[in-house]
């Protein structure tokens, strides 16, 4: 496996490393030993989530406050996402700044999100299954969202504001910056 720190301190993209034939492919989806050290920190992971999303599905901007933040490792097992990340750490150098990455079935890229970051992605394909494993427990009392169109991030998302499905959480959001001073 292949960890690339991005210019967010702590968010790694990860290649496997794949072994073709005329059979197909092989490769190890997940070893805690070789991750742990690929991003040069322990990380349990406690749990597992699957989604399966139309495209134009946007899921997003969502994090864990306080003691429930999440740290997760995204991957997509079938179509193609636009994969976004927003530094909350209010004391890091990037605090602020998002990132985007494509990650498909196909480019078989993952993403390591630390703790302290929301997490979102749009569905580019028509339809799209990701999974990513947290490293703490969902709790509905400390989760927070920002817009996905937030001025002041000013992200470019893949597709037109008028092909984006919303969930009516993530539709009617606050347009707020609370988590961005």
């Amino acid at each position: 496996m292949q960890a690339k720190e991005t210019k967010l301190k702590g968010c790694y993209i990860l290649e496997p490393t794949i072994f073709k034939d005329d059979r197909g492919y092989f490769f190890e989806s997940y070893n805690h030993r070789a991750f742990c050290e690929a991003i040069g920190s322990n990380v349990d992971f406690v749990q597992d989530n699957q989604s399966y999303s139309k495209k134009g599905v946007l899921r997003g901007l969502h994090f864990q406050k306080d003691n429930y933040a999440q740290a997760k490792l995204v991957s997509v097992i079938q179509g193609i996402i636009q994969d976004v990340v927003v530094d909350l750490r209010k004391d890091s150098p990037t605090f602020g700044e998002y990132l985007s990455i494509e990650l498909s079935a196909e480019n078989k890229k993952r993403i390591f999100v630390p703790r302290g970051f929301a997490h979102g992605f749009l569905t580019l394909s028509d339809s799209a299954v990701v999974i990513y494993k947290c490293d703490n427990y969902y709790n509905k009392a400390s989760e927070g969202i920002i817009r996905y169109d937030n001025k002041n991030l000013g992200i470019k998302w893949n597709l037109e504001s008028n092909q984006l499905l919303l969930s009516d959480k993530d539709m009617n959001a606050e347009h707020s910056d609370r988590y961005l001073k």
